[in-house]
């Protein structure tokens, strides 16, 4: 007889997932659902007011990725009017992407996924001079892992365990048997996930620097930036630069050595050896490093064809709400997009822990939306943008994702996995720091000779305008598509990545990423179910950019009346 497992919420994420799954006698997962159970209503807020606006409003979107939306929505509105800002304020804007790639991809492997790959009880038992020793089997500068400073890490956490309260280690499944590491590596990794909560400090400092504050920045404006004193400033340049050597040495000596252990460690557990069952991939450009030079180029790959990778045709986008809480009449595209809510509520049944309100696999179940390429399901992120770039040449991924499969000894095969996914990721991180000083270059060397930073924009009342932006958001494709009337926002629909990877199966009954990815994985103890988190864990959710508030018993969780104009 199937059990039903329910997962809500997976913790150590941005916002509100709940999964759940079914496992035969044996407990292997034969049915998957993703639901987020908040609802995004911006679009809506947006409708009747400026474009002016749109970027300021929209990056409260989400409380991570902040930025990304901010530049995505201003970027819509300067498609939409045809405009082309100054080349400074594309690199500073390159650089402030930048900032927030480094920011956040440490945090996500740290803070948000690392526990599902470091057992910190187990850690309590290592050896702190022979961890010190094993430290260089993965580099020959190791960060933070002396053995003094093992020692002192080991004793600060054992003070947590012996008091009873743990902290942000408390309410994990410590122990399982997917756990791959040693007490030594697992110390290791522990040490720098202490020493990530100084680093992602000064990453977010390098944002504040031209954005003016992170989260939420203030610096972008429709037709370029106002950050214009710190562009010229060679204090202000040189504190971006001094911060940026400090995160970046931190993603190279520890962040990417700590991969490398776990490709050593997790090379042959089973749980993270699969995870990628939807095998088409979408990413754009982005990450400017010279005029017209992006470090990351646009392309699909369908149906994992590597050997055919198109170029991205936005007519190919749509959106399908079958199975969400929404209303439309079949799948539309986001110019078209509506967001008409239509919740439907739980259903009651037995699960491992007794009886809960479960989703309703045969109706609707998630407040994210189904986003679909040619009618698709499609995977965004790091993974995909690294699979597209190496598939289309890409000199600069090419070899670094070969070096990185030749010091592992892991085969190509290995990137379509969790742990691939999971490479992905801080692969990424190292290529965007790197790549972000050619465009700091690139910006000193253009000062030279101009230091214009914005175009006034112009709006006829008397016409209509269309336009979207695309970005390689930390977790992967962000879209903004906008219809602009008399002046102001007749629409707007955001196509998020998490709404790409978390969407709930469609009208074909075609399952997305998430859904897809737990399907055939065996669970060791469906009551603690650590394989499945892990799996969502490595596309790095961020259900706030999804949806946005909500109670299943559709009770009022409070109410709020606000002048429109008051913006």
């Amino acid at each position: 007889m199937n059990k039903r497992v329910v997962i809500d919420p997976i913790t150590r994420i941005e916002g509100h997932l709940r999964i759940e799954v079914e496992v035969d006698e044996n407990n292997v997962i034969t049915k998957a659902w993703s639901s987020s159970t908040l609802w995004r209503g911006i679009e809506v807020i947006l409708k009747g007011r400026t474009p002016m606006d749109v970027g300021l409003i929209v990056q409260r979107i989400c409380g991570v990725c902040t930025y990304s939306h901010y530049r995505c929505g201003t970027e819509a509105v300067e498609n939409a009017l045809g405009m082309t800002i100054p080349v400074n304020a594309k690199y500073l804007r390159s650089l402030m992407q930048s900032s927030l790639y480094m920011h956040d991809h440490i945090v996500h492997f740290y803070h948000l996924h690392g526990l599902d790959w470091v057992d910190v009880v187990s850690a309590l038992g290592a050896d702190p001079a022979k961890a010190a020793q094993d430290s260089l089997k993965y580099t020959d500068k190791p960060i933070a892992t002396g053995e003094g400073e093992l020692r002192a890490v080991q004793e600060r956490v054992k003070g947590l365990v012996e008091t009873g309260k743990l902290g942000p280690f408390a309410n994990a499944y410590w122990g399982n048997g997917t756990y791959r590491f040693t007490p030594e590596q697992n110390l290791i990794a522990l040490s720098h996930y202490l020493k990530a909560l100084e680093v992602q400090r000064v990453a977010a400092e390098m944002l504040a620097i031209f954005g003016g504050k992170s989260p939420h920045p203030q610096s972008l404006v429709v037709g370029g930036v106002t950050s214009v004193r710190d562009m010229l400033s060679p204090a202000r340049l040189q504190e971006w630069k001094q911060k940026h050597a400090i995160v970046q040495d931190f993603i190279e000596r520890a962040y990417q050595a700590d991969i490398v252990m776990a490709a050593d460690a997790f090379g042959t557990e089973a749980s993270v050896l699969g995870g990628v069952n939807v095998k088409s991939f979408l990413c754009t450009n982005d990450f400017l490093m010279g005029d017209g030079q992006y470090l990351f180029e646009q392309g699909v790959i369908m149906h994992g064809d590597l050997a055919n990778v198109t170029d991205i045709n936005p007519d190919f986008i749509k959106e399908d709400v079958t199975h969400a809480w929404y209303k439309a009449d079949g799948a539309q595209h986001p110019y078209d997009g509506t967001t008409v809510p239509d919740y439907t509520g739980f259903v009651e049944r037995d699960t491992v822990y007794g009886k809960l309100p479960t989703l309703d696999g045969d109706g609707k179940y998630s407040w994210v939306k189904s986003p679909r390429y040619q009618d698709e399901p499609v995977e965004v992120g790091p993974l995909s943008c690294l699979l597209v770039n190496y598939a289309k040449g890409n000199p600069i991924v090419v070899d670094a994702v070969n070096g990185l499969l030749a010091r592992t000894g892991l085969p190509i095969e290995a990137l379509f996995t969790t742990l691939g996914r999971t490479a992905a990721r801080m692969l990424q991180t190292v290529l965007v720091g790197q790549a972000s000083l050619k465009t700091f270059d690139a910006l000193i060397t253009n000062l030279k000779s101009d230091e214009s930073t914005y175009i006034t924009p112009e709006i006829d009342s008397n016409k209509e305008y269309v336009g979207h932006a695309m970005n390689e958001a930390p977790r992967g494709m962000l879209s903004h598509w906008i219809r602009i009337k008399n002046g102001k926002v007749e629409n707007y629909q955001a196509v998020v990545p998490t709404t790409w990877n978390a969407g709930p199966v469609d009208a074909n009954g075609k399952m997305g990423p998430y859904e897809a990815s737990l399907i055939g994985l065996t669970l060791e103890d469906p009551t603690k179910p650590l394989e499945v988190i892990r799996i969502i864990h490595s596309f790095d959710p961020c259900m706030a950019c999804s949806v946005h508030v909500m109670d299943y018993k559709k009770q009022t969780l409070g109410q709020f009346k606000i002048d429109p104009n008051g913006f």
